[in-house]
């Protein structure tokens, strides 16, 4: 199941590189989990297809009598051709039980129980489809609610799946589910009688989908069936309060007709508790409706469920409302939610911040000024220290950024290790070529202004940033950008010259901006992970990106890994310098057998009006399948952003690797889901609103990133040269000596 969704860390808005894939459709499952063979319930035909449409993939795999090993084992050999094939003989399921099998071994009457879960939901957040192609889903054990233990995993034989399409137009899922005759879950006593009864199994339904090898949560996805389930689940949480339940439906069976359950919150309004008032409950199945006031026992054949998506999860939607309603909506939800708040130099003044905007703000709703409203927008946003506070300002934004950056002087510039700055890129026949400069001519002054104090008052369109170093990078790189026929002077002296100035104007080019583009050769057409060898020894990965489908993400790497252990590559480069985030996959732990410690997500909670921890605290834990390489080297720059640090992170801690770059990461770590906006005009924005801390309260990443432990140097030399300097760093790093 998918527990929460606190696992997506997505880059900044307009820095996001999306890449789109043309997916197979494999499975969306519809299988249940009961008893082995050697039980009372025979196996059942398994269908298994998948069909190509215009929505997400809707594949039935299995049936609802195999095991968790069994279709592990099928659906991993079947095949579209095989859609027709049938396993075993008729099925018994909770629809066609004659009888129900007790805990005692006696038999139940038959009366009408839920056999078959069936209904539909809607979502704002696009972040399954994205990152998913397998969908499907699961009664999903409730008992690590019960304990109250965000540690508790459920076993596989525990799962039973069931069918799940998604119609990305509509935003609609429509699942159905059969329930087993006898679920394998983890039977609780949830009565206060002080009888020692034999309790009942407490199930809600979940969205699942599927991240890695089969379609139950075991192996490398274990950690997915962690606590219980918050997000796209049949039962409402309360995130302020430590994800308690607090509506929704829950199902439930119990082995007889003796047990009881409770019959509303009791008085501290959390359930399972000992003030929880009880009443009988029947034996099989019960939809239990904990939005009722007493609960109401539902036993439909057929009962209609829903899967709630955490308000706290969906999009802020202000699209519709007014300029001022909208702004003063989205301004008091980020002041109160903001991931960094109290954090001196990443917050804003809110106060002085609000005075200034809100006038502007009026001004544009009053002469319907689109223009001005963004205006506002991105004042608000270049208020923060933060990479991830991102606008995304649609036409507005296009042409504001199209009319500041069209021109060019036809030359770029990069500052070195010893604070001077070099000419790096002419454009031939460009404004600074006809006026003579060179690659390599030293920059000591721009428009009357000393270079570096011109370069440090420059505020680059892409920002936020949350490191200085990032910030430095751009502010080199849009002090070259403006307006065409804007006019400026450059003082500079060519290698072995004299010192000259000379009066260029922006004309319109963008190649010198492109020059020094840290995505410069990036292709948006590659797979997301990319293999090959840079020699017979060295085994070179690029991860181009971790927003995509994140089970192809898996696969290749591992490929990968697998491939050059083959060939027995003894030196692995990892190249993550283009990666701009996604979500963060663990795949550190296919390289160490040792677990890595990250941090501890928080929300800030108005309840109690503190940071709270949500979960248990993140880590990357060993996979099944364990690679070794003899020398380890990784690759990263400011482009590396969000979850592409948190996975650098991991493959830092790796031991022996190398960490090489000329920059550390960008330093941008939050979590993001629970901050979209959509605004009038067509406009969103996007805030951070989780945090991951330290055992020492510490940030964890955020402002930081992860920094080189082979600084390769910026110099004359590195700065102008045409090879790729870091990539050869990396590769002499871990090459064999002759």
């Amino acid at each position: 199941m998918l527990r929460n969704s606190s696992w997506i860390r997505r880059s900044k808005l307009l820095q996001t590189v999306i890449m789109l894939l043309t997916s197979v459709a494999l499975a969306a499952c519809s299988v249940s989990v009961t008893p082995p063979a050697s039980s009372s319930v025979l196996p059942t035909p398994t269908a298994f297809g998948a069909a190509a449409s215009t929505t997400a993939p809707a594949v039935t795999v299995g049936s609802p009598s195999a095991t968790a090993a069994s279709i592990t084992a099928e659906s991993t050999s079947a095949t579209a051709e095989n859609a027709s094939a049938t396993t075993g003989s008729t099925a018994t399921t909770a629809a066609s039980a004659t009888t129900t099998g007790s805990a005692s071994g006696g038999t139940l009457p038959v009366v009408q129980q839920p056999a078959e879960l069936t209904g539909t939901f809607t979502y704002t957040n696009d972040i399954i489809t994205t990152y998913y192609v397998e969908h499907a889903v699961e009664l999903a054990d409730m008992t690590g609610f019960v304990r109250r233990d965000l540690k508790w995993i459920a076993p596989p034989e525990s799962q039973t799946l069931g069918r799940l399409t998604i119609d990305t137009t509509k935003k609609l899922g429509t699942f159905t589910l059969d329930l087993p005759e006898q679920p394998r879950g983890t039977l609780a006593n949830v009565a206060h009688n002080g009888r020692n009864d034999k309790g009942v199994e407490i199930f809600a339904l979940s969205y699942s989908p599927n991240l890695s090898g089969g379609p139950f949560l075991e192996g490398d996805d274990r950690k997915q069936a962690q606590g219980w389930p918050n997000y796209l689940a049949s039962v409402v949480t309360d995130s302020q309060n430590h994800q308690e339940v607090i509506g929704g439906k829950l199902i439930v069976w119990a082995p007889d007709d003796q047990q009881q359950f409770p019959t509303g919150f009791g008085a501290d309004n959390r359930l399972f508790t000992n003030d929880d008032p009880e009443g009988p409950l029947p034996g099989g199945y019960s939809v239990v409706d904990l939005s009722q006031r007493p609960f109401k026992i539902i036993r439909d054949a057929q009962p209609q469920l829903t899967l709630y998506e955490p308000n706290d999860a969906a999009i802020k939607d202000f699209s519709k409302l007014p300029y001022t309603a909208a702004f003063k909506q989205m301004f008091d939800s980020i002041r109160a939610t903001y991931a960094f708040k109290g954090i001196a130099g990443k917050e804003p003044n809110w106060d002085a911040l609000s005075a200034q905007l809100t006038p502007r703000v009026a001004a544009a709703e009053r002469n319907q000024d689109g223009q001005a409203f963004y205006m506002v927008l991105r004042d608000f946003v270049s208020a923060f220290k933060d990479g991830h506070v991102g606008l995304n300002g649609a036409a507005f934004g296009q042409k504001f950024q199209a009319e500041r950056t069209a021109g060019g002087y036809g030359f770029a510039i990069r500052q070195l290790d010893d604070g001077s700055y070099i000419v790096v890129y002419v454009t031939a026949d460009g404004p600074a070529a006809s006026a003579g400069m060179q690659v390599g001519a030293n920059v000591t002054q721009f428009d009357g202004k000393p270079i570096d104090a011109a370069v440090k008052a420059v505020q680059p369109l892409a920002g936020p940033f949350s490191t200085d170093s990032a910030l430095r990078y751009q502010q080199q790189r849009y002090l070259l950008r403006a307006t065409v026929g804007t006019s400026a002077t450059v003082t500079y002296a060519n290698p072995g010259k004299a010192t000259s100035t000379i009066s260029l104007t922006a004309v319109t080019e963008r190649q010198s901006f492109q020059a020094t583009s840290l995505f410069r050769g990036f292709n948006p057409e590659a797979l997301p992970v990319e293999a090959r060898r840079l020699s017979p020894s060295v085994g070179y990965i690029r991860i181009n990106s971790n927003y995509d489908d994140l089970n192809l993400i898996i696969r290749l790497f591992q490929r990968a890994l697998t491939t050059f252990t083959a060939e027995q590559v003894s030196g692995l480069v990892i190249d993550m310098r283009q990666n701009s985030g996604g979500s963060p996959l663990e795949l550190a732990g296919f390289l160490t057998n040792k677990t890595i410690t990250l941090g501890q997500l928080q929300y800030y909670s108005s309840k109690s009006n503190r940071f709270e921890n949500e979960g248990v605290p993140d880590t990357i834990d060993p996979k099944q399948e364990q690679y070794h390489f003899d020398k380890l080297a990784l690759m990263v720059s400011p482009a590396c952003a969000s979850a592409c640090e948190i996975e650098s992170y991991g493959f830092s801690q790796v031991p022996g690797m190398i960490v090489v770059g000329q920059y550390p990461s960008a330093g941008i770590e939050a979590e993001v889901s629970r901050g979209q906006y959509q605004l009038p005009e067509g406009m969103s924005l996007q805030i951070p609103t989780g945090r991951f801390v330290l055992p020492d309260g510490s940030i964890f990443l955020e402002g930081k990133g992860v920094v080189p432990t082979l600084r390769v140097p910026i110099d004359e030399k590195t700065a102008v040269s045409q090879d790729d300097v870091v990539l050869q760093a990396a590769q002499q790093v871990v090459t064999p000596p002759q």
